[in-house]
């Protein structure tokens, strides 16, 4: 089965170079348009012939001489090896490198990141997306003074409620002991709802595939997506009377940067994000991205293979060092349990062509990883979003994540279906898509982690999903009215394909 493609029917085209889970913003009442991939930036690093490899090798060691000497024969430089878990980043203009290094001794697999060469390609700039105005702002915050809420546009935040975070917060807004990293396009730490909760020590820019600790490296910059600032709201936004609120006001935030100014989120930096995020005590992150240039990667391709190889790698070391992984599910209405989805949008960084993958062989990373949380989009009416990839199985738990107000309309006096976040520059926004749902279980997990501060991630996972509140299958799923069924849901009330274990409940995560 192939699931229609929502950028033909629904007008929620991402750009390519922007493989973020959603990223689509929006006033009431305005279309939806697509967060802007930035334009590109010329590279320091590699000439525009070289491309970027990994190469995974046995963990433990640091690469043995005769790796390292295949390497640099083969044309390759290492920009960095993350020994513990056997993956080296390496740059060659060698069209032949990985073919060649795959037949070294102790080389277990080699992969392209990319198919553009150093630098990436730059992608149409589609529009910043747009913010709340003035009167909006000041409509807000009347009612939320009316409601006595403390932060002013909490009126607008139909999908606290949603999940009794607004409940949960009379008993406890988290521990300041706990950290949630955004991986992500960078984080604005200035933003007066971020900077009460921001973790500087845990922030860093990973976009060469090697930390940079430079001060401030993790924030966007003015022409980069705004998507990872909005993530980290959604998460943390402090309760300071000053705008929104997070799920879990109370923890900290940190931003690892791994979009690149193209927008891509390539494998080494992925890795790194990963890697940083397990050496600096974060005890959970969201993963709210693809990772770039492959939406699938088939393990029977040998650069894609690797490229799962190695985030895998990554993602199981930051869970071993104590880090809850949370991912979305995607935007383009996919069972992800379906026998084959045509993919017509790889690679997104030269030229992408439909392709016919097995999603049980051909895998989105981190998405389908194992011990990833990965989690679906519902709007305000609690029914599965509208563009929400799904499969019994696949899906873990389901979080507001936004709709289109015509399809699931919220009640007032929110009066926009998507989800409001922070934006760079001190401003706030609404998107939507998976990516807006992802930090809502992040926080949960988060708030969880803050009532059982010696919980292991396997036992915060183990209560993310005894918590959940069930929500049977919705039958017939017809979201848009036209008499015809837009997706098939299978399974239980409390484990299916639209809502995995159910919607996410932070008021059991503070009170169990």
């Amino acid at each position: 089965m192939t699931a229609p493609h929502p950028r033909h029917r629904r007008a929620l085209a991402i750009p390519a170079g922007l493989a973020v889970a959603a990223s689509l913003a929006f006033l009431p009442g305005t279309p939806a348009t697509a967060a802007p991939a930035a334009q590109a930036a010329p590279s320091t690093t590699a000439d525009a012939t070289s491309l970027s490899y990994v190469v995974n090798v046995a963990p433990g060691h640091r690469p043995s001489a005769t790796v390292r000497r295949a390497i640099a024969k083969a044309g390759g430089t290492i920009v960095t090896s993350y020994d513990r878990i056997g993956v080296i980043v390496v740059h060659s203009a060698n069209p032949d490198f990985a073919e060649t290094v795959r037949t070294v001794r102790g080389v277990q697999s080699a992969g392209a990141t990319r198919t553009a060469p150093l630098p990436s390609a730059a992608t149409t700039d589609t529009g910043a997306p747009q913010v709340l105005g003035a009167e909006e702002l000041a409509a807000a915050r009347a009612s939320s003074a009316k409601a006595g809420s403390q932060d002013p546009l909490e009126s607008l935040q139909w999908d606290l409620p949603a999940i009794k975070a607004d409940k949960a917060h009379e008993k406890s807004l988290g521990s300041k002991k706990v950290t949630v990293a955004v991986i992500d396009t960078g984080v604005d730490d200035t933003h007066p709802d971020i900077a009460p909760n921001f973790d500087r020590q845990a922030s860093v820019n990973c976009v060469a595939g090697k930390p940079d600790t430079a001060d401030g490296a993790w924030r966007p910059s003015a022409a980069e997506s705004p998507h990872g600032t909005h993530v980290a709201g959604e998460i943390a936004a402090a309760k300071n009377g000053v705008g929104m609120t997070g799920v879990a006001p109370g923890v900290k935030v940190a931003g690892i940067k791994v979009s690149n100014p193209d927008g891509f989120f390539y494998t080494e930096a992925v890795v790194c994000g990963f890697m940083w995020a397990a050496e600096h005590g974060v005890d959970v992150t969201n993963n709210s991205y693809y990772t770039d240039p492959w939406y699938f990667n088939c393990k029977d391709d040998p650069d894609q293979k690797a490229l799962v190889e190695a985030v895998s790698r990554a993602s199981r070391y930051a869970e071993k060092k104590g880090a809850v992984n949370v991912a979305a599910a995607g935007n383009e209405n996919y069972d992800l349990t379906s026998d084959e989805i045509t993919d017509p949008s790889s690679p997104n960084d030269t030229t992408p062509g439909d392709r016919t993958v097995d999603p049980s062989k051909c895998l989105d990373i981190p998405t389908q990883l194992p011990g990833v949380v990965t989690v679906a989009a519902t709007g305000a009416k609690g029914l599965k979003s509208s563009f929400s990839n799904y499969g019994r199985g696949v899906v873990d738990i389901a979080a507001p994540g936004g709709d289109s107000t015509a399809y699931q309309t919220p009640e007032p006096p929110a009066t926009s279906g998507l989800i409001l976040g922070t934006l760079p520059g001190g401003k706030w926004g609404y998107m939507a898509g998976t990516s807006m749902a992802s930090p809502h279980v992040a926080g949960v997990a988060a708030l969880i982690k803050s009532t059982h501060p010696h919980a292991s991630p396997a036992m915060v996972k183990a209560l993310l999903y005894a918590e959940a509140d069930a929500t049977a299958c919705t039958e017939p799923y017809d979201i848009d009215g036209d008499g015809k069924v837009d997706a098939v849901c299978e399974g239980p009330k409390n484990r299916n394909g639209f809502y995995g274990w159910g919607m996410a409940d932070a008021l059991d995560a503070v009170t169990w």
